[in-house]
Protein backbone atom coordinates (compact mmCIF):
# COMPACT_ATOMS: atom_id res chain seq x y z
CA UNK A 1 0.00 0.00 0.00
CA UNK A 2 1.99 3.56 -1.09
CA UNK A 3 2.20 6.09 1.86
CA UNK A 4 0.69 9.70 1.20
CA UNK A 5 3.45 12.35 0.87
CA UNK A 6 2.16 15.59 2.27
CA UNK A 7 2.48 18.49 -0.20
CA UNK A 8 5.21 21.14 0.48
CA UNK A 9 4.74 23.95 2.40
CA UNK A 10 3.24 26.92 0.39
CA UNK A 11 6.33 29.62 0.01
CA UNK A 12 6.23 32.56 2.22
CA UNK A 13 4.71 35.80 0.99
CA UNK A 14 7.19 38.77 -0.39
CA UNK A 15 7.27 41.12 1.48
CA UNK A 16 4.93 44.14 1.23
CA UNK A 17 6.46 46.79 -0.53
CA UNK A 18 6.25 50.29 0.79
CA UNK A 19 4.30 52.59 -0.89
CA UNK A 20 6.49 55.33 -1.87
CA UNK A 21 4.16 58.19 0.02
CA UNK A 22 5.67 56.65 2.98
CA UNK A 23 9.09 57.01 2.27
CA UNK A 24 8.85 60.93 1.61
CA UNK A 25 6.78 61.35 4.69
CA UNK A 26 9.42 62.94 7.13
CA UNK A 27 9.67 65.47 4.41
CA UNK A 28 7.12 67.60 3.70
CA UNK A 29 6.89 69.50 0.64
CA UNK A 30 7.19 72.94 0.62
CA UNK A 31 4.14 75.19 -0.47
CA UNK A 32 5.52 77.65 -2.30
CA UNK A 33 1.77 79.41 -2.95
CA UNK A 34 1.19 79.69 1.42
CA UNK A 35 4.57 81.06 2.33
CA UNK A 36 4.40 83.23 5.46
CA UNK A 37 4.96 87.27 4.93
CA UNK A 38 8.62 87.86 6.19
CA UNK A 39 9.78 91.02 8.58
CA UNK A 40 10.28 94.29 7.02
CA UNK A 41 14.04 94.84 5.39
CA UNK A 42 15.01 97.16 8.16
CA UNK A 43 13.87 94.72 10.99
CA UNK A 44 16.05 91.89 9.69
CA UNK A 45 18.43 92.56 12.51
CA UNK A 46 15.45 93.03 15.13
CA UNK A 47 16.75 89.85 17.28
CA UNK A 48 20.09 90.56 17.55
CA UNK A 49 19.44 94.06 18.37
CA UNK A 50 17.68 93.64 21.56
CA UNK A 51 20.78 91.96 22.69
CA UNK A 52 23.88 93.70 21.42
CA UNK A 53 22.03 97.24 21.52
CA UNK A 54 20.66 97.94 24.70
CA UNK A 55 19.35 101.46 25.15
CA UNK A 56 22.45 102.00 27.61
CA UNK A 57 22.75 106.15 29.51
CA UNK A 58 25.15 107.68 32.04
CA UNK A 59 23.29 109.15 35.26
CA UNK A 60 20.35 109.82 36.17
CA UNK A 61 16.96 108.36 34.88
CA UNK A 62 13.32 109.07 36.67
CA UNK A 63 10.43 107.96 33.79
CA UNK A 64 6.46 108.15 35.10
CA UNK A 65 3.62 107.06 33.10
CA UNK A 66 -0.01 108.07 34.01
CA UNK A 67 -2.94 106.80 32.08
CA UNK A 68 -5.58 108.63 31.16
CA UNK A 69 -7.66 106.36 29.53
CA UNK A 70 -7.40 103.00 27.72
CA UNK A 71 -6.13 104.88 24.75
CA UNK A 72 -4.29 108.10 26.20
CA UNK A 73 -1.40 108.32 28.47
CA UNK A 74 0.72 111.12 29.35
CA UNK A 75 4.73 110.83 30.50
CA UNK A 76 7.20 112.66 32.61
CA UNK A 77 11.29 112.15 32.32
CA UNK A 78 13.52 113.82 34.05
CA UNK A 79 17.90 113.17 33.06
CA UNK A 80 20.57 114.01 34.70
CA UNK A 81 23.98 113.14 33.04
CA UNK A 82 27.15 114.22 31.47
CA UNK A 83 26.91 115.00 27.66
CA UNK A 84 29.85 114.55 25.25
CA UNK A 85 30.83 117.16 23.06
CA UNK A 86 33.39 116.82 20.38
CA UNK A 87 36.99 118.72 21.46
CA UNK A 88 40.31 118.60 19.26
CA UNK A 89 42.02 118.18 22.49
CA UNK A 90 40.75 115.19 24.10
CA UNK A 91 38.26 112.30 22.60
CA UNK A 92 35.79 112.82 25.45
CA UNK A 93 35.03 115.93 26.78
CA UNK A 94 31.53 116.00 29.15
CA UNK A 95 29.87 118.50 30.69
CA UNK A 96 27.08 117.77 33.08
CA UNK A 97 23.07 118.28 31.75
CA UNK A 98 20.08 117.82 32.66
CA UNK A 99 17.09 118.20 31.50
CA UNK A 100 13.42 117.63 31.74
CA UNK A 101 11.01 115.40 29.31
CA UNK A 102 7.42 115.79 28.83
CA UNK A 103 5.06 113.34 26.60
CA UNK A 104 2.08 111.85 25.34
CA UNK A 105 0.96 109.15 23.63
CA UNK A 106 -2.01 107.57 21.93
CA UNK A 107 -2.54 103.66 21.01
CA UNK A 108 -4.77 102.44 19.04
CA UNK A 109 -5.10 98.79 17.44
CA UNK A 110 -4.97 101.31 13.88
CA UNK A 111 -3.11 104.93 15.00
CA UNK A 112 -0.49 105.35 16.98
CA UNK A 113 0.79 108.91 18.16
CA UNK A 114 3.69 109.42 20.47
CA UNK A 115 5.34 113.11 21.15
CA UNK A 116 7.85 114.37 22.97
CA UNK A 117 9.26 117.87 23.84
CA UNK A 118 12.46 118.72 25.92
CA UNK A 119 13.34 121.84 27.98
CA UNK A 120 16.19 122.13 25.47
CA UNK A 121 13.58 122.97 22.79
CA UNK A 122 14.17 119.63 21.07
CA UNK A 123 10.45 117.92 20.04
CA UNK A 124 10.24 114.36 18.71
CA UNK A 125 7.06 113.01 17.09
CA UNK A 126 6.27 109.71 15.71
CA UNK A 127 3.29 108.56 13.90
CA UNK A 128 1.90 104.98 12.55
CA UNK A 129 -1.45 104.65 10.87
CA UNK A 130 -2.82 101.73 9.11
CA UNK A 131 -3.93 103.65 5.77
CA UNK A 132 -5.77 100.07 4.67
CA UNK A 133 -5.34 96.49 5.55
CA UNK A 134 -2.29 96.26 3.96
CA UNK A 135 -0.76 99.39 3.80
CA UNK A 136 1.13 101.39 6.71
CA UNK A 137 2.08 104.57 6.90
CA UNK A 138 5.34 105.30 9.12
CA UNK A 139 6.62 108.94 10.00
CA UNK A 140 9.22 110.78 12.13
CA UNK A 141 10.16 114.36 12.58
CA UNK A 142 12.74 115.56 14.83
CA UNK A 143 12.34 119.80 15.49
CA UNK A 144 15.46 121.71 17.25
CA UNK A 145 16.74 124.84 17.69
CA UNK A 146 20.06 124.80 15.90
CA UNK A 147 19.79 125.28 12.23
CA UNK A 148 20.17 122.32 9.73
CA UNK A 149 19.58 120.15 12.21
CA UNK A 150 15.88 119.25 11.95
CA UNK A 151 14.80 115.95 10.22
CA UNK A 152 11.75 114.16 9.41
CA UNK A 153 11.07 110.63 7.49
CA UNK A 154 8.11 109.15 6.04
CA UNK A 155 7.93 105.35 4.90
CA UNK A 156 4.83 103.49 3.39
CA UNK A 157 4.84 99.61 4.64
CA UNK A 158 2.93 97.35 2.17
CA UNK A 159 2.39 93.83 3.56
CA UNK A 160 1.64 90.99 0.79
CA UNK A 161 1.00 87.66 1.54
CA UNK A 162 4.50 86.54 1.06
CA UNK A 163 6.36 89.63 0.44
CA UNK A 164 7.06 93.28 2.05
CA UNK A 165 7.60 96.28 0.07
CA UNK A 166 8.74 99.83 1.27
CA UNK A 167 9.06 102.71 0.15
CA UNK A 168 10.92 106.36 2.28
CA UNK A 169 10.83 109.83 2.08
CA UNK A 170 13.42 111.92 4.32
CA UNK A 171 15.21 115.39 4.90
CA UNK A 172 18.06 115.82 2.49
CA UNK A 173 16.65 114.16 -0.12
CA UNK A 174 16.23 110.76 1.26
CA UNK A 175 14.43 108.35 -1.52
CA UNK A 176 14.94 104.35 -0.89
CA UNK A 177 12.94 101.56 -2.06
CA UNK A 178 13.15 97.93 0.05
CA UNK A 179 11.94 94.43 -1.23
CA UNK A 180 11.75 91.38 0.34
CA UNK A 181 10.28 88.22 -0.16
CA UNK A 182 9.48 84.70 1.36
CA UNK A 183 11.17 82.04 -0.60
CA UNK A 184 10.66 79.11 1.69
CA UNK A 185 8.99 78.69 4.95
CA UNK A 186 12.23 79.86 6.69
CA UNK A 187 14.15 81.76 4.19
CA UNK A 188 13.49 84.66 2.83
CA UNK A 189 15.59 87.60 0.26
CA UNK A 190 15.41 90.99 -0.22
CA UNK A 191 17.61 93.97 -1.41
CA UNK A 192 17.22 98.05 -1.38
CA UNK A 193 18.17 101.36 -3.48
CA UNK A 194 18.58 104.71 -2.16
CA UNK A 195 19.62 107.99 -3.17
CA UNK A 196 20.42 110.64 -0.93
CA UNK A 197 20.85 114.21 -3.01
CA UNK A 198 22.66 115.81 -0.11
CA UNK A 199 25.47 113.71 -0.28
CA UNK A 200 24.76 113.00 -3.91
CA UNK A 201 25.61 109.29 -3.20
CA UNK A 202 23.34 106.63 -4.31
CA UNK A 203 23.65 102.38 -3.50
CA UNK A 204 22.01 99.26 -3.28
CA UNK A 205 22.25 96.39 -0.87
CA UNK A 206 21.21 92.76 -0.74
CA UNK A 207 19.97 90.75 2.55
CA UNK A 208 18.74 87.38 3.36
CA UNK A 209 17.24 86.36 6.46
CA UNK A 210 17.29 82.48 8.31
CA UNK A 211 14.82 82.11 11.02
CA UNK A 212 13.33 78.73 12.53
CA UNK A 213 12.28 77.66 16.39
CA UNK A 214 16.07 77.85 17.71
CA UNK A 215 18.33 80.19 15.85
CA UNK A 216 17.99 83.75 13.27
CA UNK A 217 20.78 84.33 10.65
CA UNK A 218 20.85 87.55 8.81
CA UNK A 219 23.50 88.51 6.10
CA UNK A 220 23.91 91.91 4.73
CA UNK A 221 26.15 93.62 1.70
CA UNK A 222 25.41 97.26 0.78
CA UNK A 223 27.56 98.37 -2.46
CA UNK A 224 28.97 101.35 0.48
CA UNK A 225 31.06 98.99 1.33
CA UNK A 226 29.22 97.67 4.52
CA UNK A 227 28.67 93.91 5.32
CA UNK A 228 26.87 93.00 7.91
CA UNK A 229 26.21 89.29 9.48
CA UNK A 230 24.46 88.29 12.50
CA UNK A 231 23.43 85.25 14.15
CA UNK A 232 21.06 84.52 17.35
CA UNK A 233 20.78 81.21 19.23
CA UNK A 234 17.80 80.23 21.52
CA UNK A 235 19.06 78.15 24.20
CA UNK A 236 15.41 77.96 26.16
CA UNK A 237 12.50 80.67 26.31
CA UNK A 238 14.48 82.51 28.23
CA UNK A 239 17.99 82.45 27.45
CA UNK A 240 19.12 83.67 23.91
CA UNK A 241 22.81 84.07 22.60
CA UNK A 242 23.40 86.78 20.17
CA UNK A 243 27.16 87.79 17.78
CA UNK A 244 27.25 90.02 14.96
CA UNK A 245 30.27 90.90 12.35
CA UNK A 246 30.69 94.38 10.67
CA UNK A 247 32.68 95.12 7.92
CA UNK A 248 33.65 98.12 5.56
CA UNK A 249 35.75 96.25 2.74
CA UNK A 250 36.80 100.38 1.97
CA UNK A 251 37.59 101.48 4.91
CA UNK A 252 38.92 98.40 6.62
CA UNK A 253 37.17 98.91 9.66
CA UNK A 254 36.07 95.69 10.79
CA UNK A 255 33.87 94.72 14.55
CA UNK A 256 32.65 92.14 15.75
CA UNK A 257 30.12 91.66 19.07
CA UNK A 258 29.33 89.14 21.39
CA UNK A 259 25.58 89.12 23.55
CA UNK A 260 23.34 87.65 25.49
CA UNK A 261 19.87 88.12 26.70
CA UNK A 262 18.80 86.53 29.52
CA UNK A 263 14.90 86.60 31.36
CA UNK A 264 14.26 86.10 34.74
CA UNK A 265 11.48 85.94 36.34
CA UNK A 266 11.74 89.15 37.89
CA UNK A 267 14.11 90.76 35.77
CA UNK A 268 15.69 91.04 32.84
CA UNK A 269 19.81 91.16 31.92
CA UNK A 270 20.93 92.42 28.60
CA UNK A 271 25.28 92.85 28.02
CA UNK A 272 27.54 92.36 24.82
CA UNK A 273 31.22 92.58 24.35
CA UNK A 274 32.91 93.71 21.20
CA UNK A 275 36.27 93.52 19.46
CA UNK A 276 37.18 96.99 20.48
CA UNK A 277 37.38 96.18 23.88
CA UNK A 278 33.86 97.99 25.25
CA UNK A 279 31.86 96.14 27.13
CA UNK A 280 28.04 97.03 28.33
CA UNK A 281 25.14 95.94 30.28
CA UNK A 282 21.51 96.05 31.10
CA UNK A 283 20.17 95.22 34.23
CA UNK A 284 16.08 96.04 34.63
CA UNK A 285 14.63 94.94 37.95
CA UNK A 286 10.51 94.59 38.60
CA UNK A 287 10.40 95.66 42.19
CA UNK A 288 6.92 95.58 42.10
CA UNK A 289 3.55 96.15 40.11
CA UNK A 290 4.48 98.89 37.18
CA UNK A 291 7.43 100.01 39.26
CA UNK A 292 11.09 98.59 37.28
CA UNK A 293 14.99 99.50 38.37
CA UNK A 294 17.27 100.06 36.16
CA UNK A 295 20.81 99.69 35.84
CA UNK A 296 23.47 101.00 32.94
CA UNK A 297 27.24 100.31 32.48
CA UNK A 298 29.28 100.65 29.42
CA UNK A 299 33.10 100.92 29.78
CA UNK A 300 35.67 101.28 26.90
CA UNK A 301 38.32 100.14 27.63
CA UNK A 302 40.80 101.49 24.57
CA UNK A 303 39.49 104.67 25.09
CA UNK A 304 39.34 105.07 28.81
CA UNK A 305 35.88 106.29 28.27
CA UNK A 306 33.51 104.85 31.96
CA UNK A 307 29.68 105.28 31.58
CA UNK A 308 27.03 104.32 34.87
CA UNK A 309 23.44 105.06 35.01
CA UNK A 310 20.86 104.12 37.43
CA UNK A 311 17.00 104.77 37.19
CA UNK A 312 13.40 104.26 38.05
CA UNK A 313 10.16 103.72 35.65
CA UNK A 314 6.93 104.15 37.43
CA UNK A 315 3.85 103.06 35.47
CA UNK A 316 3.12 100.50 32.54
Amino acid sequence: MATLVPPPPPPPPPPATQPASSKTAGKEKVDYLDLPCPVPHEEIHREVLMSLKPELFEGLRFDFTKGLNQKFALSHSVIMGLAEIPSPVSDNLKVPTAHYEFGANYLDPKLMLIGRIMTDGRLNARIKCDLSENLILKASAQLTNEPHMSNGMAIFDYKGKDFRSQFQLGSGSLFSASYIQSVTPNLSLGGEVFWTGQHRKSGIGYAARYNNDKMVATGQVVSTGMVMLSYVQKLSEKVSLASDFMCNYMSRDVTASFGYDYILRQCRLRGKIDSNGCVGALLEERLNMGVNFILSAEIDHRKKDYKFGFGLTVGE
